[in-house]
């Protein structure tokens, strides 16, 4: 997969870093602060499957942050709750969420990238991921877990190479598997996946983070795969 983005390198206190957003924006995705609200990512297919690609972008780009605004996304009357952006870093670049507002402040001045990702190496990170998970999901190391924080209206999700490989895979399932969904041609949202999974545990209630597809309004446009496209009807003046 292809992406657009746009590269900047801002500056906080002596140390630089590279920050990467998608190109345009995702308009039609939002996310809601899972550290106080039930955590729910909903967007159309076009906004989850570039989200999958950017996650796969984060997992074998160490040195790199992915900002992804969602703030500012169109409103959707669901789900209620605090909007937030999120931000994908790796655990071992040691960025601090109270260093983002900083950051945030020298996002200007970007230049125009294509980044690439690897659909079957992602797949088959995931799977390793999944594998142990499924082995010893209870005795998991902390860099078997992406770790959420929320920082200035941000969702911070640190993870390491396989961990954002399992997130796109998730992700990428909800893009195709949403459109298909019953109630999505109605306009409803479709929960569809979770990444509940990949985060820490808790003795009380849990973080979660839960995954869902639904197409934006008006529904003329949308069209469930597998079904033909409605055909215009010719207006009177129509030959």
């Amino acid at each position: 997969m292809r992406l657009r983005a746009e590269e900047f390198r801002p500056r906080a206190g002596r140390y630089a870093f590279r920050v990467v957003q998608p190109r345009p924006a995702l308009r039609h995705t939002t996310l809601v602060d899972p550290m106080r609200d039930w955590g729910y990512l909903v967007g159309d297919h076009d906004g989850l499957a570039r989200l999958a690609g950017l996650f796969s972008f984060a997992a074998y780009s160490p040195h790199t942050v992915v900002h992804v605004p969602l703030r500012q996304s169109i409103p959707r009357d669901f789900p209620q709750g605090v909007p937030v952006d999120l931000v994908l870093v790796h655990q071992t670049l040691g960025l601090r969420p109270s260093t983002w507002p900083a950051l945030r402040r020298g996002l200007t001045h970007g230049v125009p990238r294509t980044v690439r990702t690897d659909e079957r190496r992602t797949a088959r990170h995931a799977a390793d991921w999944e594998d142990i998970w499924e082995r010893r999901w209870d005795r998991l190391p902390r860099t078997g877990r992406v770790q959420p924080a929320v920082h200035a209206r941000t969702l911070f999700l640190s993870g390491a190479r396989d961990t954002f490989a399992a997130a796109s895979v998730r992700v990428g399932g909800a893009a195709g598997s949403g459109p298909l969904a019953k109630g999505a041609v109605k306009g409803y949202d479709v929960l569809c996946a979770s990444l509940t999974a990949l985060l820490p545990l808790s003795r009380g209630r849990g973080t979660e983070l839960d995954i869902g597809f639904q197409a934006y309004p008006p529904l003329a446009h949308f069209t469930p795969p597998g079904r033909s496209a409605r055909r215009r009807r010719p207006t009177a003046a129509s030959p």
